[in-house]
């Protein structure tokens, strides 16, 4: 494909971010031609109040795929504990309130699982990706990484809850992980790699 594709975001991290979750070789030959939305904060905001990650990337790639008529990839990922009934789930980027600090969301995930043992630390992170044309859904790919929620945070490396999710495998968590062994099992980089597949097909 050789349309140019626009990341349903203002966040030039966010888009180098993508870039990165692909290993070296692994993106489709030429590399996809992602760029930032222009004018992204001035164009009126998605309602991110769906119930699932699929549904907000989905909506959201639509939304912004009607308003400027362009072939749009959109995500929505969070964490995942079933003890918890799902939370943060959704909320993931909001949990704890619009102005908690990632430090903050831990604690307060922490505090929620001080007595939970065993299988009911389990936890998982999903991302979902959607890709829209003019208001109509093209795509939609999504992934999840297993591991479990730690008691307390492990290593300065990546952001969100990484210091808390620990992968048994690695006997690390994603915030001890080199970013190159991180991108390679997250749920990011297993999405992004399945839709530049789907992209380099079409």
């Amino acid at each position: 494909m050789n349309e140019k594709i626009f990341l349903a975001s203002g966040n030039p991290g966010k888009l180098a971010e993508f870039f990165g979750l692909a290993g070296p070789g692994e993106l489709p030959t030429p590399r996809l031609d992602l760029a930032l939305l222009p004018d992204f904060s001035s164009l009126p905001a998605f309602d991110e109040s769906a119930p699932t990650f699929a549904e907000i990337a989905a909506g959201k790639a639509l939304h912004y795929s009607r308003l400027v008529g362009a072939l749009i990839l959109a995500d929505d990922s969070g964490l995942v504990v079933p003890a918890l009934g799902g939370r943060p789930g959704v909320r993931s980027a909001r949990y704890g309130g619009p102005d908690a600090t990632s430090a903050e969301r831990n604690e307060r995930l922490l505090r929620e699982m001080r007595n939970f043992a065993g299988g009911e630390r389990r936890a998982y992170f999903v991302c979902a990706l959607a890709l829209a044309r003019r208001g109509r859904a093209i795509a939609i790919v999504t992934a999840r990484a297993d591991g479990e929620i730690l008691h307390a945070p492990r290593g300065a490396r990546g952001f969100g809850y990484d210091p808390i999710f620990y992968v048994r495998d690695r006997d690390q968590t994603f915030a001890e992980l080199p970013m190159e062994q991180k991108n390679q099992l997250s749920h990011r980089g297993k999405a992004f790699r399945r839709m530049a597949q789907f992209i380099s097909a079409i």
